[in-house]
């Protein structure tokens, strides 16, 4: 439920790399995160872009087939399922998850959390999967590589390592689905029903009194 990668925001935003024991912390307010979001998009479909040019790699291809498209929404169902569990079962994920899921998503209204799954789905599969996995070789060293890479991506502090750690599998998942079907799609498709249905059943949690363990 809470694997939504957020943390690419602590990186692109100074207040968010605060520590998160720090009760006097200021929140952000909505403005500030979608710019952040929006940045943050831009910057590494740019990296993308030159890498792909100046490197002369050739992108990882994409093709739309309904097969692939179930699959990634089938990815998403677990990889969702499986981060509730953790969420659950190991108490420093759950503090570096709820200390994102509170400074990023809690902010945002109903219609802002499309673009909180579409920009970072669309932007970091660009880049880590569909850039870096050809230029590194197309093969499980090129996944490990490129997901250690992702996982580093969400690191913004010592608190936040076991959001790294979950960043970094995730990764390996969607690596190796790249690399696996030969399409961009299932990682794409995958990242952003992941992100957004992380994102509204937090929202729904919330508005309804859950507790978020």
């Amino acid at each position: 439920m809470f694997c939504a990668p957020l943390c690419r925001l602590c990186i692109a935003y100074p207040k968010l790399v605060a520590n998160p024991n720090n009760p006097e912390i200021e929140p952000l307010t909505r403005t500030q995160i979608l710019v952040v979001m929006g940045v943050t998009a831009v910057i590494l479909l740019i990296v993308a872009k030159l890498w792909q040019k100046l490197g002369s790699v050739p992108i990882f291809s994409l093709k739309v087939t309904f097969n692939d498209l179930l699959l990634g929404i089938g990815m998403a169902v677990g990889i969702t399922a499986a981060s509730s569990i953790i969420y659950r079962l190991w108490p420093a994920y759950r503090r570096s998850a709820d200390f994102y899921l509170e400074l990023v998503i809690k902010p945002l209204i109903w219609p802002d959390l499309i673009w909180l799954g579409l920009l970072p789905g669309l932007s970091e599969e660009l880049l880590f999967r569909g850039v870096m996995l050809p230029a590194l070789g197309s093969n499980l060293t090129a996944v490990a590589i490129s997901s250690l890479v992702f996982g580093l991506l969400h690191l913004s502090g010592a608190q936040q390592w076991p959001y790294v750690v979950w960043a970094t599998v995730i990764g390996f998942v969607l690596g190796y689905s790249a690399l696996a079907t030969g399409n961009l799609l299932v990682p794409i498709v995958a990242h952003i029903a992941t992100n957004l249905v992380s994102s509204c059943l937090w929202k729904v949690g919330k508005s309804v009194g859950f507790p978020s363990s």
